[in-house]
């Protein structure tokens, strides 16, 4: 629910001025965990601190887009997906590692004080480093309320944007419908499950995987048009169900989370088509539609997922594979690209 009013915020206060805003909303999180160190609190925190990645996103595409030329905007995109890695990987080793020195209470809110120091950090140096954007809005748009932007972006969404954001729903229900139970299916219902360590290797296997295929992807997508890495991309996102269902052991778990992790193959390239594909002067907001859409309808997935689930494990992957293909075909055949010679 925040990319829209994320996206809504850096068109209207220009990105510089709005990261301030999603920066506070973090830190005032932060705070409240700190301060009342109780379960309420940190349950109001959470609609505080968790809200970065998704408000701030639609912003940081823009500002990638404003910066970069279009023969380099995957590039910068990935670059963006590769770096933020850095601290997901790092920051659960760090919050572990003072739990286990500080006890689960203190130790928490020890993390969240070395976060809100580290936020306050990240909104001085983006008002240094970022140029300022003040934008210059039509009075029409001036005067639009966030709901009338909506409506208006929801309207003028080109075809191109439409064709891309239903196959993108049709292959993230591929990708959420068995999502919550890959690590079940590994370590319970195959016939030789594997170890709660060996899971550990497999994940690790799939972000080796991913990072590995970032920068050449990039690479050759802003030198030629963008629509084959994104169904590259769907194809393997389609086929890690079916590779899963037919892996009953841990080598060949490894080849079907290999899969898993070539599924980043095209993200860089499909997020830097969106911003292709959005207006010129409102990116940020379309960005966030986009994301508000998409992500509305596919949580549904979830509930679905687990009912699929119930019936049997192959059921689920099933009917996760079906999403995919028809995600894929869809965008194969509707799909369109505005890079370097067309489509």
């Amino acid at each position: 629910m925040y990319a829209f009013p994320g996206g809504y915020l850096a068109d209207r206060l220009g990105i510089k001025r709005a990261l301030i805003v999603f920066n506070l909303m973090a830190m005032t999180g932060y705070l409240l965990v700190i301060f009342i160190p109780a379960w309420p609190a940190v349950i109001v925190g959470s609609f505080f601190f968790l809200s970065w990645t998704a408000i701030s996103l639609p912003a940081t595409m823009s500002l990638v887009a404003r910066v970069l030329p279009k023969n380099k905007r995957t590039m910068g995109v990935t670059m963006h997906s590769l770096i933020r890695r850095v601290p997901m990987a790092l920051g659960p080793l760090i919050g572990g590692a003072f739990i286990d020195r500080w006890g689960a209470q203190d130790g928490v809110r020890l993390a969240f004080v070395v976060a809100l120091g580290m936020a306050g950090v990240a909104m001085v140096l983006q008002q240094i480093l970022i140029a300022d954007d003040r934008p210059a809005e039509d009075g029409a748009g001036a005067r639009l309320a966030l709901h009338g932007h909506f409506i208006r972006e929801l309207r003028e969404m080109s075809p191109a944007m439409r064709n891309l954001l239903v196959s993108d729903i049709l292959i993230r229900f591929c990708e959420q419908i068995p999502y919550a139970f890959v690590v079940i299916w590994c370590l319970q219902s195959i016939s030789h499950p594997v170890s709660g360590f060996q899971f550990g290797i497999l994940t690790a296997i799939e972000m080796t995987t991913a990072v590995l295929v970032y920068i050449p992807v990039a690479y050759f997508a802003d030198r030629s048009v963008k629509k084959p890495f994104v169904v590259m991309t769907f194809v393997f996102f389609t086929l890690f169900p079916l590779a899963l269902l037919f892996s009953r052991s841990f080598w060949p778990l490894a080849a079907a989370f290999v899969l898993r992790g070539l599924k980043e193959f095209g993200e860089p390239t499909r997020k830097a088509l969106i911003m292709d594909l959005a207006p010129e002067q409102r990116k940020a907001t379309a960005f966030g539609l986009y994301y508000l859409i998409r992500d509305s309808v596919v949580s549904l997935a979830a509930f679905g997922g687990a009912f699929l689930w119930m019936l049997s494990p192959a059921v689920n992957l099933l009917t996760a594979f079906a999403f995919g293909l028809l995600g894929t075909v869809w965008f194969a055949l509707r799909g369109r690209d505005l890079g370097m010679g067309g489509d």
